[in-house]
């Protein structure tokens, strides 16, 4: 009943993916984006549903941020979709966009017991420049017996909302604008998102976490923890460019909030119990790879998270910044991993192409959701979306057990003297650093491992010469790595070989 799906029509920009798989009760759903078909797998078939209740058809979007619940009998699902769908493409300019009039934020649920869809709650903006923050993460309160819903993507209504599971009335608990969260106790906490993008094309990178927000969700008060200056919370000491917002998730009494370039973890509800810091892990500098539009999910135990070799991409760039961009994000470093994380270990237990957009444990298996296109952006809409999407099954005792052989192949003008990397070497008998540099230069290596709390690293370094240095990486056993050249050179090329 899983198969893939091709190329079709579904104006967007660039490409959506598998989003929201959720197993509950018999049923197995998910969002097929910018199609935007919401899909419900059973035994006895699959019913599709298209957004029609939202507005007319042709709808397309749906939901690229994987917001999905399950309370009693219902699947609760949200995103935004545009219905109709307006492609305002121009051949002769190549500057492709699309009309925000009919593009509105939605909570839909899917009744298990009566095999049935309903509108919840929608929104627009009903501009044509202009969006109502789209709905990328939902959390049941059972306290309250409400949805808590995180709106960051957008450029009204943002923040975080509490909507009833009967009427579907909105009410605001916070103003600052949030895209993913987790339950922590007895908070739900959300990233903080520092609100730079000033109209509806704005360049990727303009969004980053600044802090994380905590809702009581007894009595709805919210907690603003500022995350400040990054170094300071870093484990090797050096900050992060750009740390967008990837996924979240809670474990070991923990908050874990992904981003580019890392992982923040610890306590944001008492940060004199246990402060949060972060954790450097797949950081290729400027390179668009990163945790983004996936997920991360608690698999037996531990917190089981994807990073992204191709999540989001600029491909007609009209000022020099976007020159830049569109070089960073279109180099590909290395393959998609799944990361696996039992502190103090974080190892590598899958390989993959482009993009894992969601994945799901049905069983002893696993469902992959994978997608071969990125997200563009600015002038990159097209009237169909562009990626090959589908399913990966297998199962999940061996994914745990495995290693696979990885090469991510770093340009230094990607990285200059910045900190990068965050390699576990966990599962690798014979990983190596191999640097082809322009000159003489200084690397420093930092060594951690991923334990609660968060310890620093330990720093060596080493001298390397022009041309090519070998290093054997075996001596630091099961650490996590990050390295920086003392001096930027931009003719290097770095790779890390893991076998």
């Amino acid at each position: 009943m899983l198969h893939d799906h091709p190329p079709s029509y579904a104006p967007e920009w660039g490409s959506g993916g598998i989003f929201g798989l959720k197993y509950y009760r018999g049923v197995l759903y998910y969002t097929l984006a910018f199609d935007a078909i919401a899909n419900f797998v059973t035994d006895s078939g699959v019913e599709r549903y298209r957004f029609e209740q939202v507005g007319p058809l042709p709808t397309s979007g749906g939901d690229t941020y994987n917001a999905v619940d399950a309370v009693d009998d219902n699947i609760y699902f949200g995103g935004w979709v545009h219905a109709p769908a307006v492609y305002e493409g121009s051949e002769a300019s190549l500057r492709g966009t699309i009309s925000f009039v009919n593009k509105y934020s939605h909570v839909h649920f899917y009744d298990v017991e009566d095999r049935r869809v309903s509108l919840l709650w929608k929104e627009g903006a009903a501009r044509k420049d202009e969006w109502a923050g789209e709905v990328s993460e939902i959390i049941y309160n059972p306290v309250q017996d409400e949805l808590l819903v995180a709106r960051g993507d957008g450029t009204i209504n943002l923040g975080v909302y509490g909507i009833d599971r009967r009427t579907g009335e909105p009410r605001k608990l916070s103003e600052r604008p949030a895209l993913k969260g987790a339950l922590v106790y007895e908070y739900a906490c959300f990233d903080i998102l520092e609100r730079q993008i000033k109209d509806i094309h704005g360049v990727l990178f303009t969004k980053a976490v600044t802090g994380i927000q905590c809702v009581n969700l007894t009595n709805g008060k919210v907690t603003y923890t500022s995350l400040g200056d990054i170094s300071r919370r870093s484990v090797d000491g050096a900050p992060v460019s750009w740390p967008q917002t990837g996924p979240a998730a809670s474990a070991y009494g923990r908050f874990f909030l992904f981003v580019k370039g890392g992982a923040f973890v610890g306590n944001p509800i008492d940060e004199g119990t246990e402060p949060v810091r972060f954790v450097r892990l797949f950081d290729f500098g400027e390179s668009g790879y990163f945790s983004r539009r996936t997920v991360a999910k608690p698999i037996g135990g531990g917190v089981m998270v994807a990073f992204n070799a191709y999540s989001e991409s600029l491909v007609r760039p009209t000022n020099q910044f976007e020159e830049m961009v569109a070089r960073a994000t279109n180099t590909i470093v290395g393959p998609s991993v799944l990361l696996y994380i039992t502190p103090p270990v974080a190892r590598i237990v899958g390989a993959y192409g482009a993009r894992i957009t969601s994945f799901e444990s049905v069983g002893d298996r696993l469902v992959i959701g994978a997608n071969t296109m990125s997200n563009t952006s600015r002038y990159n809409a097209l009237p169909l979306d562009i990626g090959y999407r589908g399913f990966i099954i297998e199962p999940i005792s061996e994914v745990l057990e495995r290693g696979p052989p990885v090469r991510f192949s770093v340009p230094g003008a990607l990285v200059k003297d910045k900190v990068f990397g965050g390699i576990p070497l966990t599962g690798y008998s014979r990983p190596r650093l191999v640097i082809r540099a322009g000159r003489s230069n200084r690397l420093h290596v930092y060594e951690y491992d991923f334990s609660l709390p968060a310890q620093d690293a330990y720093e060596e370094t080493y001298d390397i010469t022009g041309g090519k240095n070998v290093m054997d990486l075996s001596g630091f056993g099961s650490s996590i790595l990050s390295f920086r050249l003392e001096d930027p050179d931009p003719r290097a090329r770095i790779v890390i070989d893991l076998q």
